[in-house]
């Protein structure tokens, strides 16, 4: 049901990534067996283009073996096999072996036969918007109109944004570098190119005016990175989940129909601030939760102290701040098990207790055992516990309203053994009480969370700030201080370390298939945090 071709071929077992001659046999005989088998069939009569391995191909999913007694392999890298006869014994097999599957199921057959010319057809429609992007090329007035071009003619040197929405696009244009900085604000939803045919991706305004700008023409054919007018093109969003949505939006584009320009190293993000905070003459933009933790919190442990039971003097200056920091990230991953079923009185009881699940010679058994030892001990929770398949986790369920469960799984997790690690370093103050001491003004907290709260509520008197929630809010000034002078800025360098990775994630996060984009947020969406909508 998809759009792109997943062919891996291999000689031997061994994986020959630029193919050779047994992936051009097979090609061969997939190309001459359809058109042949669609030509005869009568599909090909109200469509005299013919179709071609391209539209044989779309949407492919294949692996092609072969196994021969004196390989013959191109490079040292053994990435392509040259044997010469290889592909027409490969052709032949193929030719037959497919002819064969079509006269014993025709139904499937047709079926491919119908997506083969459909696939044609949007070629052939593809065609005429490229040639229609390439006639207007630089020139169309609608990117005339649109975007900002800069006064750098080296592509070395310049840099292309592209930004969401119009009024950031303004204030873009307005505080860039004009010698260098090109800027091409895009408005509303860019398609979805996972799923959409490549026509329809080319007729779309948005994409159009960007294979404009960029200059390198589009599809296999005439698609020439060395063509490109910009060696850094910056993705700049909003940083709520619509921001995230279009810039992933773009992503998907760039991957599926200019894969080059991630792997020349051109494509980047910009990271715009996410606060702007001020306290007394310091004014400062931040980019994260953390950071905005950080900043309030390393002058406000110059001044205070916090006392803990058993101790002759109160913790201050850096050990404080280092305590601060131990005590924000187990409350962060200390989340993460509650968001799952584990109640927080049970979770801290195991970590009283230094309970660590993946000591040797621990398994599912014990970890259940651990856990109803330690509901017994904080009281109050109804658990039973049913076991799982061999080496499989057990499922612990806790009575109530409303009931909760979850799998001794958690407790083998890097999450619990990172959590293990930091409880260490904040065990005494989890012992509570503990007393927060700032000159003569002294606060008692009860836990661990409080302890966070209370000192980031004391860190932050007297400051003010303000969480940007889009591109918008901010000024052309501040917009360019902060998100696209070279010397202030940060950028992420978008990279792919993993090919079959990358495409086996844009197939499940933009594809057609519902199923598998359920399962992936089922599983990952209790570890989201901080999510702006």
């Amino acid at each position: 049901d998809g759009y792109q071709e997943s062919v891996f071929s291999f000689a031997n077992n061994i994986n020959t990534r630029e193919g050779g001659t047994h992936l051009t046999g097979f090609r061969a005989a997939l190309t001459v067996t359809l058109s042949n088998y669609a030509q005869a069939n009568g599909f090909l009569k109200n469509f005299k283009s013919g179709i071609t391995g391209d539209d044989v191909r779309e949407g492919l999913t294949a692996v092609v073996s072969v196994r021969l007694p004196e390989p013959q392999f191109e490079g040292q890298t053994k990435a392509k096999l040259g044997n010469s006869d290889i592909k027409g014994l490969v052709q032949q097999i193929v030719n037959d072996k497919l002819a064969e599957a079509f006269e014993e199921d025709p139904t499937t057959a047709r079926k491919i036969a119908d997506k083969c010319v459909r696939a044609a057809q949007a070629r052939e429609a593809a065609r005429k918007a490229r040639e229609l992007t390439r006639k207007k090329g630089v020139d169309d007035e609608g990117l005339a109109a649109k975007l900002a071009e800069c006064s750098e003619r080296d592509p070395q040197y310049r840099e292309l944004f592209l930004v969401e929405g119009a009024s950031a696009g303004g204030s873009a244009k307005e505080g860039r570098d004009r010698r260098t900085q090109a800027v091409l604000p895009l408005r509303g939803k860019i398609i979805n190119a996972e799923k959409a045919r490549y026509d329809k991706v080319l007729s779309h305004n948005e994409i159009r005016l960007l294979i404009s700008a960029l200059g390198t023409g589009i599809g296999p054919e005439e698609f020439d990175v060395a063509k490109l007018r910009y060696h850094k093109i910056i993705l700049m969003t909003d940083a709520d989940v619509d921001g995230a949505h279009i810039r992933t939006l773009l992503l998907t584009f760039f991957f599926r129909h200019m894969v080059s320009v991630i792997e020349s190293g051109y494509l980047y993000i910009a990271q715009p601030p996410l606060f702007k905070v001020k306290k007394g003459k310091v004014e400062k933009y931040l980019m994260s939760e953390r950071e905005f933790e950080e900043f309030f919190l390393t002058t406000w442990v110059e001044d205070a102290g916090v006392k803990v039971p058993g101790a002759k003097t109160p913790i201050t200056g850096e050990p404080l701040r280092e305590l601060l920091r131990a005590v924000s990230e187990v409350e962060s991953l200390r989340g993460k098990f509650t968001r799952r079923g584990v109640p927080a009185p049970l979770l801290n009881e195991l970590l009283r207790t230094k309970f660590r699940g993946t000591k040797r010679g621990v398994g599912h058994p014990e970890i259940a055992e651990a856990v109803v030892r330690a509901a017994a001990a904080v009281d109050g929770y109804d658990v039973s516990v049913q076991a799982g398949e061999a080496n499989e986790g057990h499922t612990v369920s806790i009575a109530g309203t409303p009931p909760r469960s979850f799998s001794t799984d958690l407790f083998k997790s890097p999450d619990y053994v990172s959590l293990g690690e930091l409880w260490e370093q904040v065990a005494t103050v989890a012992k509570g009480p503990t007393t927060i001491i700032e000159g003569d003004r002294e606060t008692a907290v009860a836990s661990l969370d409080e302890l966070h709260r209370v000192a980031l509520e004391h860190a932050r008197a007297g400051a003010t700030f303000q969480r940007y929630k889009g591109l918008g809010e901010m000024n052309a000034e501040e917009l360019a201080d902060t998100t696209m002078n070279a010397e202030s800025r940060t950028l992420l360098k978008v990279t792919m370390e993993d090919a079959v990775g990358a495409d086996q994630m844009f197939t499940v996060l933009m594809g057609d298939a519902v199923e598998p984009r359920r399962e992936f947020i089922e599983k990952y969406a209790l570890d989201v945090a901080n999510l702006d909508i």
